[in-house]
């Protein structure tokens, strides 16, 4: 299997993935013909990664170097899904049940006043797991898929072709990582917008899975894809475009001279930008996923003519702005401190000039 073939541990994705260190500068017969069995990215005067604080011992590209960004993920997507819940909350009930819920503060004071303070975190053990594993998911493969890409298309096209690279990659990486969240999700929404349906996720698993089936805790995937392949596409993508800017425009330092503490900053500010369009582009699958699985044998028509055309783009969405984009700054931020942390280098960074053609 590739992902565990040595010869997968040579990074033949191009080095500005990672670094910014410009190809021009870089010995390419280092990339094309360096022996597999290397355990590490062969070097010359220009590091292929980023100084870090301490000497990683995980080769770039290994399993291990996979599992380090899996678990990344898991401490960025979960911890700050879990804080925001009170956010989500709103959100939800507001897009369930605009009636009651007519706004963002209102919302907060009828939950205050029907279920108390701890009322603001009903859910959050389900919201908890699930957004681990997603989170283990988007990000591990996101990088596997990233470098994968970049192995076919080859060093000059992965220069030339990036964003594609990006999209391809986090496409097929959140692809993944709905279906680790989809039961969790669908437990989450129903605890949430259905008052005495259940304390959480202890007892609310159960009775869903008695009521729906277990194929029930499934029936939002396809909305779940609808709202979170675009989310992630626009996340990456965006984050990665909005990093190189930054380093070429904002920052006269070369990011390979900028302390741990500005690239840290720079990943919190583009991530948070990243998640304002986020947010943006998956708002009306958010509705759908909230509206079928709070109403037992909806339809995407019946969410439609419930909701509106105009609603599905609108309802909850200056809310989810906050949140998505709070959140998203965040999990760029803490993703990056733990890569930093075992010793990988942060990610994005400016791209290259295109690798010359060899001539004859």
């Amino acid at each position: 299997m590739a992902f565990f073939d040595k010869s997968s541990r040579h990074p033949l994705v191009p080095g500005f993935l990672y670094t910014s260190n410009a190809l021009s500068h870089l010995d390419t017969s280092s990339i094309n013909h360096a022996p597999s069995s290397s355990p590490r990215p062969r070097r010359n005067n220009t590091p292929m990664m980023i100084p870090s604080p301490v000497e990683s011992s995980i080769p770039m590209f290994s399993p291990a170097f996979y599992a380090a960004c899996s678990a990344g993920g898991v401490f960025s997507c979960g911890l700050t899904h879990m804080a925001v819940t009170p956010l989500d909350l709103v959100k939800c009930n507001m897009q369930i049940d605009p009636a009651k819920y007519k706004s963002i503060t209102s919302g907060f004071g009828v939950l205050l006043k029907e279920q108390g303070a701890r009322g603001f975190f009903k859910g959050w053990v389900p919201t908890l797991f699930g957004y681990s594993a997603q989170g283990a998911c988007k990000f591990g493969f996101y990088e596997f898929f990233k470098k994968y890409y970049s192995d076919l298309a080859g060093v000059e096209n992965a220069v030339k072709y990036k964003t594609f690279i990006y999209l391809a990659g986090s496409a097929s990486a959140e692809v993944i990582a709905d279906i680790a969240l989809c039961p969790m999700e669908a437990v989450k929404v129903r605890v949430q917008t259905q008052p005495g349906y259940a304390r959480g996720l202890s007892d609310g698993l159960p009775k869903f899975i008695k009521a729906d089936g277990v194929s029930g805790l499934y029936r939002g995937l396809v909305p779940l894809w609808g709202r979170q392949i675009p989310y992630t596409m626009m996340k990456f993508a965006s984050f990665e475009t909005i990093v190189e800017m930054i380093y070429k425009y904002a920052i006269p330092t070369p990011k390979a001279q900028c302390s741990k503490s500005k690239q840290l900053g720079v990943s919190f500010a583009a991530g948070y930008v990243a998640g304002v369009l986020c947010a943006i582009v998956s708002h009306p699958a958010d509705n759908l996923v909230s509206f079928l699985n709070n109403a037992k044998g909806a339809t995407v028509g019946d969410a439609v003519k419930k909701i509106g055309v105009v609603g599905l783009f609108t309802r909850g969405l200056p809310l989810r702005i906050v949140m998505i984009g709070t959140l998203t700054g965040a999990q760029w931020g803490l993703y990056d401190s733990f890569k930093v942390f075992v010793g990988l280098p942060t990610t994005g960074g400016a791209a290259p000039a295109p690798v010359p053609t060899p001539t004859n």
